[in-house]
């Protein structure tokens, strides 16, 4: 399979495939295509490791490359996920929180691999694009949360 002509590159340390795997088990409209491995010794591992992975995040296309510890990874990158209602953003923050990541502020998480999620639910992100009061009393409802509480958003547009 011919990778994607744009795909997000994400830097691991040596676990690309593991991050991968989790990610097609836990999403939806997400799977690993390929694993290649290193012809050679290189920098950070040996001939026959995993060097390469190609998979898909909810539709998006992503190579994880295991390219050792140089880079660690930071909120500067995030995979923002919209959620329908509380029972989805429970299901995507409980999987990647459970699973040796950390909670965050906000709705952010980040997974045992250290990638920012944005667990987000419509809710929100509708309350803030109203404007005005709705979306002050919105955010400053989030401002307190870590998990977003989608009842607690709701209430928080009515005012």
């Amino acid at each position: 399979m011919a990778p994607a002509k744009n795909t997000i590159c994400l830097w691991y340390d040596t676990e690309a495939e593991a991050a991968a795997r989790f990610y097609a088990e836990t999403f939806p409209d997400s799977a690993v295509q390929a694993v290649f491995h290193a012809p050679t010794d290189y920098p950070s591992g040996k001939a026959g490791d995993v060097l390469t992975v190609q998979f898909t995040v909810l539709g998006l296309p992503c190579l994880g490359l295991n390219g050792g510890p140089a880079f660690p990874q930071s909120e500067a990158f995030s995979f923002q996920v919209a959620t329908e209602d509380q029972a989805e953003t429970d299901r995507y923050w409980n999987a990647i929180t459970g699973n040796g990541g950390q909670e965050s502020a906000c709705g952010w998480c980040k997974d045992r691999w250290g990638i920012s999620w944005q667990i987000t639910p419509r809710v929100l992100t509708e309350a803030l694009a109203a404007g005005g009061a709705e979306a002050a009393r919105a955010f400053t409802a989030m401002m307190e949360m870590t998990k977003i509480d989608v009842a607690k958003i709701e209430a928080a547009r009515k005012g």
